[in-house]
């Protein structure tokens, strides 16, 4: 196998280096034959951003090693020291960047807060900024000021946070904090996004009589990434637990501070993963968890489905393909953000397939499952829009552009179909510098590896 190399210092934390000069679309290389390579990959978006929040609300300074540095967690980053916390770079640096150090310190609002298209710092700092002292505002980009936000507002209000909207129930909007929060009982409705718990539970221990919280609604989506906010929490001594199914009590006191290694993010191994389905190839991800709560490890299930082969040899998952690619009927309720990749791969399966669950994924960086049916289509595919999810039937497919919209796991589905489809370019290849900066390189160095045929 290829074992990729790669300097953290040859590229910024935006992967700007590694983008097309200007405007100009991203040709999505095309593979010559079955891939064999090893990618090591940097660290969870979810883990390091929970951590920071955690780590901002912590009676002591905490490390988080190996975390990710891309635009979401530096608009985490940005967020938390404009209400007063200190977090700097360590001399320890790894092959994507330095370990982080981070103070917590007396929170102060009358600062601004930049989202960017960031969903856990929309969705996690606005509880923080309510334990701060002085009006906080909170926007983003254009493209995510339609996200929902409505569940999170009129939470923070019924616990008695003063917030003005101006009844939009969306960004921008301002927290009036006032340096405490009662904390109480609270039900609530995260059908649209579990981030919507996560937030609550994070900030909970801080809040004067803890909290309670419960969930009522259709489904919630993503449980797992409240069951990784259950664990982060746990790990800094706060004790959290769940009387029934849907039912969260997190009781008040301190948040310790932590030395942390963050995990590689098993989501963005997906698209690597799947180019070995595709291709008829091999990808072995270095550092995979034995143990771990990220989405993403429900690839290792997921992808036999497919007709995949997986081996785990201790830290290290490769998967191979075997030369087909069947079709599946899936329901992703707990992994809605692994679609994007596994639907570019049932698009070039050799039967239909059907993928529910993920109505909720209509609210993210944007709707993608308008996104995915209109891209696939656009390329001669058969995609059709369901009420919860997408009905594939594989066509022959063709070159030709694929839109981002902003959404870096849109953009990297178009790299998927582009490794088999000669003349796919990806519009705005550098949105996956929102969790994945070095992905172009990344793909390249990986097709390095290709055998011809």
């Amino acid at each position: 196998m290829l074992e990729s190399q790669y300097s953290a210092p040859e590229f910024d934390i935006y992967g700007d280096r590694h983008q097309p000069a200007g405007n100009e679309p991203w040709p999505a290389p095309l593979a010559a034959g079955p891939i064999s390579a090893v990618v090591s990959l940097p660290g969870s978006k979810s883990l390091t951003n929970r951590e920071l929040v955690l780590a901002a609300l912590a009676d002591s300074p905490s490390v988080l090693r190996a975390p990710l540095h891309s635009k979401d967690s530096q608009n985490m980053v940005d967020a938390l020291r404009a209400l007063g916390t200190t977090i700097t770079d360590t001399d320890a640096t790894g092959e994507f960047g330095p370990d982080v150090l981070v103070t917590p310190g007396e929170l102060t609002g009358s600062t601004t807060v930049d989202c960017g298209l960031a969903g856990t710092v929309m969705r996690f700092v606005p509880p923080v900024a309510a334990l701060a002292l002085g009006p906080t505002t909170f926007d983003a980009d254009d493209s995510a000021r339609g996200r929902p936000m409505t569940t999170l507002i009129s939470s923070l209000r019924d616990l008695g946070v003063d917030i003005n909207d101006d009844g939009r129930g969306s960004l921008p909007f301002t927290v009036h904090g006032t340096g405490r929060v009662a904390g109480g009982t609270l039900t609530i409705d995260a059908s649209s996004s579990s981030q919507f718990v996560s937030a609550l539970l994070l900030a909970a221990a801080r809040f004067e009589t803890g909290l309670t919280l419960t969930h009522e609604g259709e489904r919630l989506p993503s449980l797992p990434h409240i069951d990784m906010t259950i664990a982060a929490l746990a790990a800094r001594g706060v004790t959290v637990t769940s009387p029934a199914p849907g039912t969260w009590r997190v009781e008040p006191g301190p948040i310790a501070g932590l030395d942390v290694d963050i995990e590689p993010d098993l989501s963005n191994a997906a698209p690597f993963l799947v180019a070995a389905v595709v291709t008829g190839g091999s990808v072995t991800i270095p550092r995979w968890p034995a143990e771990t709560t990220q989405v993403g490890a429900e690839l290792l299930e997921l992808l036999p489905k497919f007709g995949a082969e997986v081996v785990v040899d201790g830290d290290r998952v490769t998967v191979s393909g075997t030369g087909r690619i069947s079709g599946v009927d899936l329901d992703l309720t707990t992994a809605g953000e692994l679609a994007p990749p596994l639907v570019a791969l049932a698009a070039l399966a050799d039967s239909p397939s059907t993928i529910t669950g993920i109505g909720h994924i209509r609210h993210h960086e944007t709707d993608r499952l308008a996104a995915l049916a209109t891209e696939i289509n656009k390329l001669g595919g058969e995609v059709t829009e369901l009420e919860d999810g997408l009905s594939i039937v594989p066509k022959p497919l063709t070159g030709g552009l694929w839109s981002s919209y902003h959404d870096h796991r849109m953009a990297t589905a178009g790299a998927i179909i582009g490794l088999v489809v000669k003349g796919v370019s990806i519009e705005n290849i550098a949105t996956t510098a929102k969790t994945l900066p070095q992905f172009p390189e990344l793909w390249t160095t990986m097709l390095a590896g290709a055998v011809s045929r």
